[in-house]
């Protein structure tokens, strides 16, 4: 990242489908070299390599981060073979419902820790590797990129999946104290906070009604795409960025404001 022309190496965790898989088409297209992770759908890990310029360059990690004992070897692999990381995007996250009115306490609670495992926690630990790694990069940390995926559900708040809205606000504040932390290094840190987001995983949730009433909290009337969001990622990844570090950007279709 110190030459802003250099291919730069590139984990994407969370990278196998939606907006992780967007951010890969994206950074792909511009020459960087990517490491796409996924917690275990090789096969939309391998499509998604396949159709990617410089296929042969990219490679596939797979690696279940509830368990933090898989976090430090991920990172390590993507080190040993590119030799190192210039940007690291977290896109790997769950969303899990649990009404409180509705949700018996045994499940409320471990409804919770599997969110915050995952969501936050998981960010955490691959947070202290990759700043780690960073740091003692042979060219120097000058210019390493961190971008988190949050949600505008930090802000509005989540009452049908409260762990989820309560996890990516920690997951922004996260992003905002590493900022403060690594900026003196050269490295920025930033996120992004989406509102729905067209997947392959939401688009039942569009049918019908309750889909028209999902479309409708935007003034466009529609929800957003992938693609929309990795396209604010990649800005917050490249050299350009340097003054947004700290920040979290709504993408949001004007669904959410504050």
């Amino acid at each position: 990242m110190t030459q802003t022309n250099a291919r730069r190496r590139v984990l994407v965790t969370g990278g196998s489908r939606g907006i992780g898989a967007a951010v890969c088409r994206r950074l792909a297209a511009r020459g960087d070299r990517l490491a796409i992770h996924c917690r275990a759908n090789m096969a939309a890990a391998e499509r998604l390599r396949d159709e990617l310029p410089g296929s042969d360059d990219h490679m596939i990690l797979v690696a279940d981060l509830a368990d933090p004992k898989a976090i430090a070897p991920l990172v390590d692999v993507v080190v040993g073979d590119f030799g190192g990381i210039d940007v690291w995007v977290h896109s790997a996250g769950v969303f899990v419902g649990q009404p409180v009115a509705s949700t018996p306490f045994d499940e409320w609670m471990a409804s919770w820790r599997q969110v915050l495992e995952i969501n936050l926690l998981a960010a955490a630990g691959l947070a202290h590797r990759v700043v780690d790694h960073m740091l003692h990069r042979p060219e120097g940390p000058e210019g390493g990129r961190i971008v988190m995926v949050g949600s505008r559900g930090a802000y509005r708040g989540e009452p049908a999946a409260p762990a989820y809205g309560a996890s990516k606000a920690g997951l922004h504040s996260l992003a905002q104290s590493l900022a403060v932390a690594v900026a003196p290094h050269g490295i920025g840190v930033a996120a992004v906070a989406p509102g729905f987001i067209e997947t392959d995983l939401s688009a039942d949730s569009l049918v019908g009604p309750a889909g028209d009433a999902i479309k409708a909290q935007s003034p466009f009337g529609r929800v957003g795409q992938p693609d929309e969001v990795a396209a604010a990622v990649e800005w917050l990844a490249s050299p350009d960025s340097t003054w947004a570090t700290g920040t979290v950007i709504d993408v949001n279709g004007a669904s959410y404001l504050r």
